[in-house]
Protein backbone atom coordinates (compact mmCIF):
# COMPACT_ATOMS: atom_id res chain seq x y z
CA UNK A 1 0.00 0.00 0.00
CA UNK A 2 1.22 3.33 -0.84
CA UNK A 3 0.67 6.53 1.23
CA UNK A 4 0.32 10.60 1.17
CA UNK A 5 1.97 12.14 4.41
CA UNK A 6 -0.35 15.83 5.08
CA UNK A 7 1.78 17.84 7.33
CA UNK A 8 5.47 17.05 8.02
CA UNK A 9 5.85 18.81 11.17
CA UNK A 10 7.22 16.36 13.75
CA UNK A 11 5.24 13.20 13.35
CA UNK A 12 4.31 13.72 10.07
CA UNK A 13 7.97 13.91 9.14
CA UNK A 14 8.42 10.48 11.07
CA UNK A 15 5.76 8.63 9.78
CA UNK A 16 7.18 9.44 6.23
CA UNK A 17 10.31 8.17 7.19
CA UNK A 18 8.86 5.17 8.98
CA UNK A 19 6.78 4.33 6.03
CA UNK A 20 9.72 4.76 3.70
CA UNK A 21 12.03 2.65 6.00
CA UNK A 22 9.61 -0.15 5.33
CA UNK A 23 9.47 -0.21 1.66
CA UNK A 24 6.32 1.61 0.80
CA UNK A 25 5.82 4.55 -2.00
CA UNK A 26 5.50 8.06 0.45
CA UNK A 27 4.43 11.49 -0.43
CA UNK A 28 4.31 13.89 1.51
CA UNK A 29 2.38 17.54 1.69
CA UNK A 30 3.70 21.02 3.32
CA UNK A 31 2.20 24.77 3.17
CA UNK A 32 4.36 26.52 0.33
CA UNK A 33 4.44 29.92 2.54
CA UNK A 34 5.07 28.11 6.04
CA UNK A 35 8.89 28.74 6.47
CA UNK A 36 9.30 25.30 8.24
CA UNK A 37 8.22 23.46 5.05
CA UNK A 38 10.69 25.54 2.69
CA UNK A 39 13.57 24.64 4.71
CA UNK A 40 12.69 20.85 5.33
CA UNK A 41 11.59 20.45 1.62
CA UNK A 42 14.93 22.35 0.69
CA UNK A 43 17.20 20.49 2.85
CA UNK A 44 14.90 16.96 3.87
CA UNK A 45 15.93 16.59 7.19
CA UNK A 46 14.70 18.09 10.75
CA UNK A 47 15.79 17.67 14.29
CA UNK A 48 14.01 14.38 13.90
CA UNK A 49 14.97 12.43 10.42
CA UNK A 50 16.24 12.74 6.89
CA UNK A 51 14.03 11.63 4.39
CA UNK A 52 15.81 9.94 1.24
CA UNK A 53 15.08 11.19 -2.26
CA UNK A 54 12.58 8.44 -2.51
CA UNK A 55 10.22 10.36 -0.71
CA UNK A 56 8.27 12.67 -3.03
CA UNK A 57 7.67 15.97 -1.88
CA UNK A 58 4.65 18.48 -2.79
CA UNK A 59 3.36 21.79 -1.87
CA UNK A 60 0.52 20.73 -4.36
CA UNK A 61 -2.38 19.54 -2.01
CA UNK A 62 -4.32 18.01 -5.08
CA UNK A 63 -1.52 16.08 -6.27
CA UNK A 64 -0.61 14.73 -3.19
CA UNK A 65 -4.01 13.54 -1.95
CA UNK A 66 -4.81 12.22 -5.70
CA UNK A 67 -1.20 10.51 -5.77
CA UNK A 68 -2.75 7.49 -3.14
CA UNK A 69 -5.27 5.88 -1.92
CA UNK A 70 -4.44 6.23 1.71
CA UNK A 71 -4.04 9.32 3.62
CA UNK A 72 -2.41 10.28 6.96
CA UNK A 73 -3.30 13.51 8.63
CA UNK A 74 -0.57 14.65 11.00
CA UNK A 75 -0.84 18.05 11.74
CA UNK A 76 -2.43 20.45 15.08
CA UNK A 77 -5.63 19.45 15.25
CA UNK A 78 -7.52 22.96 15.41
CA UNK A 79 -6.50 22.94 12.10
CA UNK A 80 -8.38 20.00 10.35
CA UNK A 81 -11.08 21.68 9.61
CA UNK A 82 -9.06 24.68 7.24
CA UNK A 83 -7.43 21.28 5.97
CA UNK A 84 -10.51 19.64 4.99
CA UNK A 85 -12.40 22.31 3.55
CA UNK A 86 -9.59 22.60 1.11
CA UNK A 87 -9.38 19.03 0.58
CA UNK A 88 -13.20 18.60 -0.24
CA UNK A 89 -12.57 21.06 -3.21
CA UNK A 90 -10.63 18.20 -4.94
CA UNK A 91 -12.50 15.47 -7.01
CA UNK A 92 -12.62 12.04 -5.42
CA UNK A 93 -11.53 13.40 -2.39
CA UNK A 94 -15.14 10.93 -0.91
CA UNK A 95 -12.73 7.98 -2.49
CA UNK A 96 -9.72 8.09 -0.46
CA UNK A 97 -8.74 6.27 2.86
CA UNK A 98 -7.88 8.84 5.73
CA UNK A 99 -5.94 8.02 8.72
CA UNK A 100 -5.64 10.87 11.64
CA UNK A 101 -1.94 10.64 13.18
CA UNK A 102 -3.43 13.31 15.82
CA UNK A 103 -4.95 13.88 18.88
CA UNK A 104 -7.18 16.76 20.18
CA UNK A 105 -10.87 17.71 19.93
CA UNK A 106 -11.64 20.65 18.30
CA UNK A 107 -12.13 23.32 20.71
CA UNK A 108 -14.61 25.35 18.70
CA UNK A 109 -17.44 22.76 18.57
CA UNK A 110 -16.01 19.82 20.65
CA UNK A 111 -16.22 17.49 17.86
CA UNK A 112 -14.05 14.52 18.20
CA UNK A 113 -11.24 14.79 14.77
CA UNK A 114 -13.07 12.03 12.79
CA UNK A 115 -16.51 14.16 13.59
CA UNK A 116 -14.87 16.71 11.64
CA UNK A 117 -13.85 14.57 8.51
CA UNK A 118 -17.13 13.12 8.65
CA UNK A 119 -18.96 16.17 8.69
CA UNK A 120 -17.26 17.19 5.10
CA UNK A 121 -18.61 14.25 3.61
CA UNK A 122 -15.98 11.28 4.14
CA UNK A 123 -17.56 8.15 5.06
CA UNK A 124 -16.92 6.90 8.49
CA UNK A 125 -15.86 3.81 6.89
CA UNK A 126 -13.19 4.98 5.27
CA UNK A 127 -12.17 7.12 8.95
CA UNK A 128 -9.35 5.76 10.83
CA UNK A 129 -7.10 6.63 13.32
CA UNK A 130 -3.21 5.91 14.68
CA UNK A 131 -2.78 6.70 17.99
CA UNK A 132 -0.62 5.74 21.41
CA UNK A 133 2.99 5.71 23.28
CA UNK A 134 5.96 6.45 21.46
CA UNK A 135 8.41 9.34 21.06
CA UNK A 136 10.49 9.96 17.73
CA UNK A 137 13.47 10.64 19.40
CA UNK A 138 13.44 6.53 20.50
CA UNK A 139 11.65 5.08 17.33
CA UNK A 140 14.98 6.57 15.26
CA UNK A 141 17.44 4.88 17.86
CA UNK A 142 15.37 1.67 17.09
CA UNK A 143 13.56 1.26 20.37
CA UNK A 144 9.89 0.15 19.75
CA UNK A 145 6.80 0.71 20.83
CA UNK A 146 3.09 -0.32 20.51
CA UNK A 147 0.25 1.92 19.33
CA UNK A 148 -3.40 1.34 18.26
CA UNK A 149 -4.84 1.24 14.86
CA UNK A 150 -9.27 2.34 15.46
CA UNK A 151 -11.50 3.07 12.63
CA UNK A 152 -15.66 3.19 12.05
CA UNK A 153 -14.68 0.04 9.96
CA UNK A 154 -12.86 -3.36 11.59
CA UNK A 155 -11.81 -4.02 7.86
CA UNK A 156 -10.16 -0.74 7.85
CA UNK A 157 -8.25 -0.88 11.23
CA UNK A 158 -6.95 -4.47 10.25
CA UNK A 159 -5.70 -3.58 6.75
CA UNK A 160 -3.51 -0.51 8.18
CA UNK A 161 -2.57 -2.09 11.42
CA UNK A 162 -1.20 -5.01 9.29
CA UNK A 163 0.19 -3.20 6.51
CA UNK A 164 1.78 -0.10 8.74
CA UNK A 165 3.32 -3.08 11.46
CA UNK A 166 7.10 -3.61 11.45
CA UNK A 167 9.64 -4.30 13.96
CA UNK A 168 9.92 -1.15 15.47
CA UNK A 169 5.91 -0.64 16.17
CA UNK A 170 3.70 -3.06 16.68
CA UNK A 171 0.21 -2.01 16.26
CA UNK A 172 -3.38 -3.62 18.09
CA UNK A 173 -6.85 -2.98 16.40
CA UNK A 174 -8.90 -1.13 18.89
CA UNK A 175 -13.14 -1.28 18.92
CA UNK A 176 -14.03 2.34 20.25
CA UNK A 177 -13.45 5.25 17.99
CA UNK A 178 -15.04 6.97 20.55
CA UNK A 179 -13.09 6.30 23.53
CA UNK A 180 -9.99 6.00 21.92
CA UNK A 181 -10.02 9.78 20.40
CA UNK A 182 -10.86 11.31 23.32
CA UNK A 183 -8.89 8.85 25.22
CA UNK A 184 -5.39 9.50 23.11
CA UNK A 185 -6.45 13.54 23.08
CA UNK A 186 -6.88 13.92 26.94
CA UNK A 187 -3.62 12.07 27.60
CA UNK A 188 -2.00 15.58 26.42
CA UNK A 189 -4.05 17.31 29.53
CA UNK A 190 -2.86 15.23 32.03
CA UNK A 191 0.87 15.28 30.30
CA UNK A 192 0.12 19.10 31.41
CA UNK A 193 -1.10 18.08 34.28
CA UNK A 194 1.96 16.16 35.49
CA UNK A 195 4.32 19.29 34.03
CA UNK A 196 2.61 21.52 36.32
CA UNK A 197 3.25 18.80 39.25
CA UNK A 198 7.24 19.25 37.91
CA UNK A 199 7.02 22.80 38.27
CA UNK A 200 5.72 23.25 41.81
CA UNK A 201 7.92 20.50 43.21
CA UNK A 202 5.20 17.90 43.64
CA UNK A 203 6.21 15.25 41.39
CA UNK A 204 5.43 12.57 43.65
CA UNK A 205 1.95 13.05 43.06
CA UNK A 206 2.32 11.95 39.45
CA UNK A 207 1.04 8.05 40.55
CA UNK A 208 -2.35 9.41 42.08
CA UNK A 209 -2.48 11.78 38.85
CA UNK A 210 -2.27 8.28 36.82
CA UNK A 211 -4.89 6.76 38.76
CA UNK A 212 -7.41 9.64 39.00
CA UNK A 213 -6.50 11.00 35.68
CA UNK A 214 -7.88 7.80 33.92
CA UNK A 215 -10.57 6.74 35.87
CA UNK A 216 -11.71 11.20 35.15
CA UNK A 217 -11.34 9.96 31.33
CA UNK A 218 -12.75 6.82 31.63
CA UNK A 219 -16.22 8.47 32.97
CA UNK A 220 -16.42 11.37 30.29
CA UNK A 221 -16.07 8.47 27.35
CA UNK A 222 -18.79 6.01 29.30
CA UNK A 223 -20.76 9.18 29.28
CA UNK A 224 -20.71 9.82 25.65
CA UNK A 225 -21.37 6.14 24.56
CA UNK A 226 -17.95 5.14 24.55
CA UNK A 227 -16.66 1.80 25.84
CA UNK A 228 -14.41 3.36 29.27
CA UNK A 229 -12.04 0.44 29.12
CA UNK A 230 -10.49 2.50 26.44
CA UNK A 231 -8.76 4.66 28.79
CA UNK A 232 -6.97 2.21 30.25
CA UNK A 233 -5.52 0.82 26.82
CA UNK A 234 -2.89 2.14 24.70
CA UNK A 235 -4.83 5.26 23.85
CA UNK A 236 -4.54 6.74 27.04
CA UNK A 237 -3.28 5.07 30.05
CA UNK A 238 -0.48 3.44 28.40
CA UNK A 239 0.51 6.48 26.54
CA UNK A 240 1.35 8.06 30.09
CA UNK A 241 4.86 7.58 30.51
CA UNK A 242 5.69 8.93 27.46
CA UNK A 243 3.71 11.85 28.55
CA UNK A 244 3.99 11.94 32.66
CA UNK A 245 7.54 11.29 32.72
CA UNK A 246 9.55 11.85 29.59
CA UNK A 247 11.68 14.77 28.76
CA UNK A 248 10.57 14.90 25.38
CA UNK A 249 6.63 15.71 25.59
CA UNK A 250 5.92 18.78 24.64
CA UNK A 251 2.41 18.88 27.09
CA UNK A 252 4.46 18.06 30.19
CA UNK A 253 7.08 20.52 29.42
CA UNK A 254 4.53 23.08 28.64
CA UNK A 255 2.99 22.43 32.00
CA UNK A 256 6.39 22.63 33.95
CA UNK A 257 7.24 25.72 32.27
CA UNK A 258 4.39 27.43 32.79
CA UNK A 259 4.09 27.21 36.24
CA UNK A 260 7.79 28.43 36.44
CA UNK A 261 5.91 31.85 34.24
CA UNK A 262 8.73 30.93 31.23
CA UNK A 263 7.44 30.43 27.83
CA UNK A 264 7.56 27.11 25.46
CA UNK A 265 7.24 27.51 22.17
CA UNK A 266 6.35 24.73 20.64
CA UNK A 267 2.89 23.09 19.99
CA UNK A 268 0.94 21.93 23.60
CA UNK A 269 -1.94 20.12 21.79
CA UNK A 270 -3.44 19.46 25.57
CA UNK A 271 -4.19 23.44 26.26
CA UNK A 272 -7.07 23.75 23.68
CA UNK A 273 -8.33 20.16 24.85
CA UNK A 274 -8.96 20.84 27.80
CA UNK A 275 -11.28 23.23 27.08
CA UNK A 276 -12.99 20.99 24.84
CA UNK A 277 -12.92 18.20 26.98
CA UNK A 278 -14.93 20.92 29.54
CA UNK A 279 -17.76 21.48 26.70
CA UNK A 280 -17.91 17.94 26.10
CA UNK A 281 -17.84 17.07 29.98
CA UNK A 282 -20.68 19.37 30.68
CA UNK A 283 -23.17 18.56 27.89
CA UNK A 284 -23.28 15.01 29.79
CA UNK A 285 -22.76 16.22 33.41
CA UNK A 286 -19.49 14.89 34.11
CA UNK A 287 -17.18 16.06 36.72
CA UNK A 288 -13.64 16.76 35.30
CA UNK A 289 -11.79 17.67 38.60
CA UNK A 290 -8.09 17.54 37.15
CA UNK A 291 -9.05 18.71 33.68
CA UNK A 292 -11.08 21.90 35.06
CA UNK A 293 -7.81 22.67 37.37
CA UNK A 294 -5.39 22.79 34.34
CA UNK A 295 -7.45 24.97 32.10
CA UNK A 296 -8.22 27.16 35.58
CA UNK A 297 -4.77 27.56 35.89
CA UNK A 298 -3.67 27.80 32.12
CA UNK A 299 -6.64 30.80 31.72
CA UNK A 300 -5.26 32.36 35.05
CA UNK A 301 -8.25 31.48 37.04
CA UNK A 302 -6.66 30.19 39.71
CA UNK A 303 -2.84 30.47 41.15
CA UNK A 304 -0.97 26.76 40.11
CA UNK A 305 -0.47 25.65 43.42
CA UNK A 306 -3.26 26.93 45.00
CA UNK A 307 -5.20 24.99 42.38
CA UNK A 308 -3.31 21.82 42.51
CA UNK A 309 -3.16 22.24 46.23
CA UNK A 310 -7.09 22.13 46.26
CA UNK A 311 -7.92 19.18 44.16
CA UNK A 312 -6.44 17.37 47.11
CA UNK A 313 -8.68 19.19 49.31
CA UNK A 314 -11.79 17.61 47.44
CA UNK A 315 -14.95 15.98 49.48
CA UNK A 316 -13.83 11.84 49.71
CA UNK A 317 -15.73 10.30 47.24
CA UNK A 318 -15.75 6.25 46.48
CA UNK A 319 -12.40 5.30 44.56
CA UNK A 320 -14.27 3.93 41.11
CA UNK A 321 -17.40 6.43 40.75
Amino acid sequence: MNYTILGCGRWGSFIAWYLDKNNHKVTTWGIETDPYVVNFFATRKNNYVELPESVKLTTNLEEAVNENDYIIISISSQNLRSLVSNIRLIDGYKDKYYCLCMKGIEESTGLRLSEVLIEAGIAPDHIATWVGPGHIQDFVRGIPSMMIIDSYSEELAKTLAKDLRSDLIRFYVGHDMIGTEIGAAAKNVMGIAAGMLDGVNMTSLKGALMARGTREIARLIRAVKGNELSAYGLCHLGDYEATLFSPHSHNRMFGELFVKNEYFDKLAEGVQTSYALLKMAEKVNVEMPITQTVADIISHKKDSKTALDHLFMRTNVDEFN
